[in-house]
């Protein structure tokens, strides 16, 4: 297995007075595709926004490459090549889905223009809806816009929380599919409730119960692994 890229060391996170991640420590290996994992609340959603700095770091380590990153404001991570996608779309609904894309590229590059054109061979309805506003887009297409925004610059790693949350199981599938091909070229971390899309697309797993990592391990082994899926996922 490859170098940790990514390293969060005794991690703790409050919320206002609420003690939320109380000394998370996982690696995020280059290459592969990380899934977190746990019930609502066990802290997932609020590891992925403290790696961004959209929280603040109590005490503990994040680091990048051995380089300390903790507390560093959300566009200084962003600009060190980490990718964010919030829950629930969050793309401009009043722009186009060309501004939309625009707007992410920070500055237009014939890199970034080639990364456009293989975003719409990953989401071709993206390129049929390209001068619409994004707000007329279905939930599954707001989805693969708001990923598209991370895809569209050069990002090493790329977080993405719960991308299937309220789409049709058929769109849910056409999503793990394109997650699967996003992996081959870009470092993926995935915070997912539907396990059958986590375990279609993670490699390597971390259970969160309570804030804290309860077990971590290879996906196929957990896929296998009923009393511990029943212990702390409440699936059979």
């Amino acid at each position: 297995m490859s170098e940790p890229t990514l390293s969060l060391k005794d991690v703790h996170t409050y919320i206002g007075q609420h003690h939320i991640l109380q000394g998370v420590s996982l690696d995020v290996n280059a290459g592969r595709a990380t899934v977190l994992v746990g019930r609502n609340g066990a802290g997932k959603s609020t590891t992925l926004r403290t790696i961004m700095g959209l929280y603040p770091v109590r005490s503990g380590s994040i680091t990048l490459d051995g380089e300390a990153i903790q507390n560093r404001k959300p566009f200084h991570i962003a600009r060190l090549g980490i990718g964010f996608v919030p829950e629930d779309h969050a793309v401009l609904t009043t722009l186009t889905v060309e501004e939309n894309l625009r707007l992410a590229m920070f500055k237009e590059s014939e890199d970034g223009w080639r990364r456009m054109e293989s975003i719409f061979r990953l989401f071709p309805d993206l390129k049929r809806f390209l001068h619409s506003k994004a707000g007329v887009l279905s939930g599954g297409q707001k989805q693969m816009l708001a990923i598209s925004l991370a895809l569209v610059l050069d990002h090493r790693i790329v977080l993405i929380d719960e991308p299937s949350k309220g789409l049709a199981p058929v769109v849910v599938e056409h999503l793990g599919k394109s997650l699967n091909q996003i992996k081959d070229t870009t470092t993926v971390v995935l915070v997912e409730q539907n396990f059958y899309l986590a375990s279609q697309v993670g490699q390597d797993y971390f259970i969160l119960d309570d804030g804290r990592v309860a077990h971590h391990g290879l996906m196929e082994d957990l896929v296998n692994d009923h009393a511990l899926k029943r212990k702390y996922l409440g699936i059979g």
